[in-house]
């Protein structure tokens, strides 16, 4: 058996397992985000799991999701402390980021927050533009990919060009033709991450 290290439940243990939250209201296109991250980590033959929750079941509700990705089977899809959190507004910000491990990763949309993150100083806080960067792109929608790209950079487990090859098998195919747009999103995210480092 591997040596493991003993940790607290608050902080992030040698395992290799990525917890992650992605959270907003809805509309934002959490839920495809996270699909997206799961069927990624799918094809690049991690273990993972996906778990959608919805708040009030409207557009403008609070909407997340939780992902676990792993090298190893995955003991529980609840993700209680998550390792990455994904923020793309404020009360999502608020609710979740007291829960982010010592250590962890934040990636909040400050198009949306302007507000300073309350998180332990071991966590990597990333506040990127997601709307206005995605604006530029030509849709707004697509700021949840800038999201992704930032997390996908900054974890380094997944590559932007590995999400983009598994869009296609998310997006329903009447959202094909926004495939192009969300492509670029992911790589200006992943571009934005790697200049903020």
């Amino acid at each position: 058996m591997p040596h493991r290290e003993h940790t607290t439940a608050d902080t992030i243990s040698s395992t290799d397992q990525d917890e992650v939250l992605i959270a907003g209201f809805g509309g934002q296109g959490i839920m495809v985000a996270g699909k997206l991250l799961a069927q990624t980590a799918m094809q690049a033959s991690k273990e993972v799991t996906y778990m959608p929750s919805y708040g009030a079941e409207v557009r403008g509700g609070t909407a997340n999701c939780m992902v676990v990705i792993a090298e190893e089977p995955i003991a529980c899809p609840v993700v209680a402390k998550p390792t990455s959190l994904i923020v793309m507004n404020k009360a999502s910000l608020n609710k979740f980021a007291p829960r982010l491990k010592k250590g962890g990763l934040l990636v909040m949309n400050s198009s949306l927050i302007d507000t300073e993150p309350q998180v332990d100083e071991t966590v990597t806080v990333v506040a990127v533009p997601a709307d206005e960067l995605a604006v530029q792109l030509g849709n707004r929608k697509a700021a949840n990919m800038i999201a992704l790209g930032v997390y996908l950079q900054r974890r380094g487990r997944l590559t932007p060009d590995q999400a983009a090859s598994a869009l296609p098998d998310v997006l329903a195919e009447r959202h094909h033709k926004t495939l192009p747009v969300n492509i670029k999103a992911l790589h200006r995210g992943a571009q934005f991450a790697s200049c903020d480092e």
